[in-house]
């Protein structure tokens, strides 16, 4: 049976930032980013509240500054090998993340069979945010679910890559996880953990299981 790769993007991908971060640097918002990533991690805003203010401070974003935002952020090392790796296995990858779609969805052509963020309206803006369309921890484990049945798989099937709390409940609801420079709120919750930048490193823990074909 295939196995299905699940990636988080921001802390796990992305080291030590996030896909709101980089776009909001190249949009001299620094300062106005941190403040709301701090409201976040401190839970007292939500993914939905997060969105709309998010949204709101993106006003003059194009797609240049996204653009610049994929291109110059702190990736880890070795993502498309990885990718290219699992997919010379047979296995399936694909990034679930709660940033916002348009960045997210650029991943496929680094090699992800799949990616999804929280659905935000084209850029640059003309519409307001969907709060439905966002995702929180929840959602992660209902868009694993919707890929193992596009997949063929089931969640004995997966293993999930992720960082910090977003990902807890995703790191529950599969038998293998692995922590990629991950915060207190996962690592203890992880088959597996990782500190580093190359993404073929996180990958080989689980690449040598001895289930692993």
């Amino acid at each position: 049976m295939p196995r299905l790769h699940l990636f988080d993007l921001d802390g796990t991908l992305l080291h030590g930032s996030a896909a709101p971060v980089e776009i909001s640097r190249q949009l001299g918002l620094e300062d106005e980013i941190g403040e709301l990533e701090r409201d976040f991690v401190a839970r007292r805003i939500d993914s939905r509240e997060y969105a709309v203010r998010v949204h709101a401070l993106w006003a003059g974003l194009t797609r240049d500054h996204v653009t610049a935002a994929f291109e110059g952020a702190p990736w880890l090392a070795g993502i498309r090998d990885t990718w290219a790796e699992i997919r010379g296995r047979g296995d399936y990858c694909a990034v679930v993340s709660l940033s916002p779609s348009f960045f997210v969805e650029r991943l496929l052509g680094w090699g992800a069979h799949a990616a999804h963020g929280s659905r935000f309206p084209a850029v640059p803006f003309t519409e307001p945010v969907d709060p439905a369309g966002i995702l929180d921890a929840a959602a992660k484990v209902r868009v694993a679910d919707q890929l193992c049945g596009s997949f063929g798989v089931t969640r004995a099937d997966c293993v999930a890559y992720g960082d910090s709390l977003s990902d807890a409940e995703l790191f529950g609801a599969v038998p293998v996880s692995v922590a990629v420079n991950a915060d207190h709120h996962v690592a203890h919750l992880a088959t597996h953990a990782y500190a580093g930048r190359d993404l073929r490193e996180a990958y080989a823990m689980v690449r040598s299981m001895p289930d692993a074909r």
